[in-house]
């Protein structure tokens, strides 16, 4: 058995297209979605990224402004930045880039952003909504695509086990939250460091998301077979059979491939839907702070 791949590039374009309809209704109003991401520092990474981010911007019509700041700068000035970006009328989404400088509190800045921009879903209130079992704010990027996912699967989760691996604010806990609200139902056991027996865990669910960023830990002897495998993990990893000489590794060895239902393959996968949800956050703030 080889696995179905569910192509998230495919996904997120679809969403793009929904989302251009939305965009342009605003525009009817005199509304166009603005996005705002604040990146400090030089990680190699976070540029990819928000060019990536920039580029599905464009693609939609939404307004994209980058600040860039050096990796010298305080923690106070980039308070003060999103305290003038919360109170500016024309901005309707807020991201700072992940990973900051070590010696800025990601949580402070991250509550600091007015949470009706914040279209990361990290500020404590967009959370506790999510906890509360309201899914209609602004929820987690890279959980939220992964749902959209799911659904491409028609597989339903109702009753089925499912195990996350990885218990991040980011990803692990609210993608475990929406797995196990109601209407989803699935029975939902979190994996980490300190769980023992990682692989049996696994191997007994229906649904693997694997997030914890370290290429290759799940084997094809961790997967049940014809289990749904979401693979949200990214490293770039020496390979000397490429020009480039290294290449894109996700969380899950590629031999799951062989027993898995249903797989995400790294890069495009997770990491569109993360970026197309992005977006669609970010004209959920536009649609809500014009009303």
């Amino acid at each position: 058995m080889s696995a179905t791949i569910i192509d998230g590039r495919a996904v997120s374009l679809q969403i793009e297209d929904e989302l251009k309809v939305r965009i342009d209704a605003l525009g009817q109003s005199g509304v166009r979605p603005h996005l705002v991401v604040v990146l400090v520092g030089d990680d190699a990474a976070s540029h990819v990224y928000v060019r990536n981010k920039q580029r599905a911007c464009e693609r939609t019509g939404v307004i994209s402004t980058r600040m860039d700041l050096p990796s010298s700068s305080t923690q106070q000035e980039v308070l003060d930045i999103i305290s003038d970006l919360n109170n500016d009328e024309s901005v309707h989404g807020i991201l700072v880039q992940s990973p900051l400088p070590p010696r800025m509190d990601e949580l402070q800045i991250a509550d600091a952003i007015d949470p009706r921009k914040d279209v990361d879903g990290f500020h404590p209130t967009n959370l506790g909504r999510l906890v509360q079992g309201d899914t209609d704010g602004m929820l987690p990027c890279t959980p939220a695509g992964i749902m959209r996912l799911l659904e491409e699967t028609g597989a339903n989760l109702t009753g089925s086990k499912a195990v996350v691996l990885g218990r991040s604010r980011i990803v692990g806990m609210p993608m475990a939250l929406l797995l196990a609200q109601k209407g989803i139902d699935a029975t939902v056991t979190i994996v980490h460091s300190r769980s023992e027996e990682h692989s049996l865990l696994c191997r007994d669910s229906d649904l693997l998301v694997a997030a914890i960023g370290r290429p290759g830990t799940v084997k094809s002897e961790w997967v049940k077979p014809g289990a749904i495998v979401i693979d949200v993990g990214v490293s770039r990893i020496e390979d000397g059979s490429v020009p480039s000489g290294s290449r894109l590794a996700g969380d899950v060895d590629p031999s799951v491939s062989e027993v898995a239902g249903w797989l995400t393959p790294v890069p495009g996968g997770v990491g569109p839907m993360t970026i197309a949800m992005l977006l669609t956050n970010t004209v959920r703030a536009a649609e809500n702070l014009s009303t």
